[in-house]
């Protein structure tokens, strides 16, 4: 005669006995509101209730309308070893930029697969080495997911990561072109790209292209020639822009673009006040674009930096400050700044 299983009733007793449920749904939500979303991860498996909540696209939404007046800089440090990788993530205040205002989350990773990780979007970020690549929220804690590997015998890829706000969903962009000993022999250098779409039908899909931007939306390419030949781009008040490396004296040119479909730039030449002061002169330095707040952006090219800092400059006061990040532990580690980091709840699905 079978044994009968007594089923246990931990879990359902766990609902019962949910204080949330108890609370009008409006204090609910302004409490999760308050919380960081770390914590809010951790509450998805303490409350069945607050769980239905916290999976509602509308409080996503929500959260990061008040996210996205408080923007954040994300720090990924990286650090390896012969038994793991850890990639952890500190969140700090973009007007407090200490450790004394900060969030810190960790992950161990492949201990073979050093990731190369692409600037966060909405709160979301992703990573890749070779034809491996995965997505995950640096702030919540949750496991990064693992994507199908990008179908491709080349060496040379290259992938952006994106939000497309008609459907509402993120997609992974992937080119691949022949490289080194694979273009020999060879007239013409083909190039493929690819497609992943979190969230759909788990699968690459090829499409066709020109170069050089690529409309999320429509999931097109459209040619864009520059006004030089300059390879770092950046955001510029809300436009893309290609811009030179700052002189020691700190000029700083800028090529804008103002209508992508007439192909029209304009030129801006700007020089940082009292750069000379600021900087390292051992250092190459970058502008990374504009924050949200208008500031200009310049950090050093050579990492590990300690402390690590950047400079940031108003346009309108004409005042530049060095931004010091204090009291970063490992300073031997690996690191990447990211700015404008709007924080999410959101979990990640495939």
């Amino acid at each position: 005669m079978m044994k009968r299983v007594k089923r246990s009733k931990k879990r359902d007793e766990r609902n019962v006995k949910d204080p949330f449920k108890k609370l009008p749904n409006d204090l609910n939500v302004e409490i999760l509101m308050k919380m960081p979303p770390r914590s809010i991860a951790r509450l998805r498996f303490a409350s069945k209730h607050l769980s239905s909540i916290i999976l509602d696209k509308e409080f996503t939404k929500l959260y990061m309308t008040r996210s996205s007046t408080q923007p954040r800089h994300l720090i990924s440090v990286h650090r390896g070893g012969s038994n793991m990788q850890m990639q952890g993530f500190h969140s700090l205040s973009q007007d407090h930029a200490s450790f004394s205002n900060h969030d810190k989350v960790s992950y161990k990773l492949d201990p073979n697969l050093p990731y190369e990780f692409t600037p966060p979007v909405r709160g979301l970020i992703c990573g890749r080495k070779g034809t491996k690549m995965i997505v995950g929220n640096p702030s919540t804690g949750q496991f990064f997911l693992t994507l199908p590997r990008v179908k491709t015998t080349r060496r040379g890829i290259i992938s952006f990561f994106g939000y497309d706000p008609v459907n509402d969903v993120y997609k992974v962009l992937c080119m691949t072109i022949l490289q080194g000993r694979q273009r020999r022999g060879s007239k013409v250098v083909s190039e493929e790209h690819q497609v992943y779409t979190l969230g759909a039908q788990r699968k690459w899909r090829m499409i066709e292209s020109s170069l050089i931007s690529f409309d999320l939306i429509s999931e097109e390419f459209n040619a864009i020639k520059l006004p030089e030949d300059i390879p770092c781009v950046v955001n510029y008040t809300g436009k893309v822009a290609i811009t030179s490396w700052p002189t020691r004296n700190g000029e700083v040119h800028l090529w804008i673009l103002e209508d992508a479909n007439k192909q029209e730039w304009s030129k801006v030449s700007i020089v940082v006040p009292s750069w000379i002061d600021l900087i390292d002169i051992h250092h190459g330095y970058r502008f990374r674009g504009t924050l949200s707040t208008g500031e200009l952006i310049f950090s050093p090219w050579t990492l590990p930096i300690n402390p690590l800092y950047f400079i940031s400059y108003n346009l309108k006061e004409n005042i530049a400050k060095k931004v010091v990040v204090e009291e970063l532990e490992e300073p031997d580690a690996s690191r990447e700044v990211y700015f404008d980091h709007v924080e999410s709840p959101m979990f990640c699905q495939m």
